[in-house]
């Protein structure tokens, strides 16, 4: 079993940043791909950005790439998402999910989910 918890939400400017955090409980963390998700009101969760287990690989969604970076660490038991130059339409909750696999997008391959938190962007 793994427990995710997100944190670092919040308001924030057009063009500024915020680091996301996902802490997880369960002491085969290390085996996990980690992936970031994120639902906007009246659209369905799309995918943000992944990473392998090892860390190794990472993956992002076309809107994302260049501005948000995903991290973990092990040792820790928390992966990252910091977000950079953020846009109004990153407006959404986000949610960080697991799953024991290599790297993954979708999200039925991801066993275990977060609450979510929320971000918003203003212009």
């Amino acid at each position: 079993q793994v427990q995710l918890v997100e944190s670092g939400g919040g308001l924030v400017q057009a063009g500024g940043s915020l680091r996301l955090s996902c802490a997880a409980s369960g002491r085969t963390f290390s085996s996990y791909a980690l992936g970031w998700f994120r639902q906007a009101p009246v659209k369905e969760r799309e995918f943000v950005a992944a990473i392998s287990w090892s860390g190794g690989s990472t993956y992002y969604a076309d809107s994302v790439k260049g501005r948000f970076t995903i991290s973990r660490d092990n040792a820790k038991n928390t992966y990252y998402l910091q977000m950079n130059s953020l846009k109004p339409e990153d407006t959404a909750v986000y949610y960080c999910a697991a799953g024991l696999t290599d790297i993954a997008t979708l999200m039925n391959t991801y066993d275990y989910w977060g609450q979510g938190t929320q971000v918003t962007v203003s212009s």
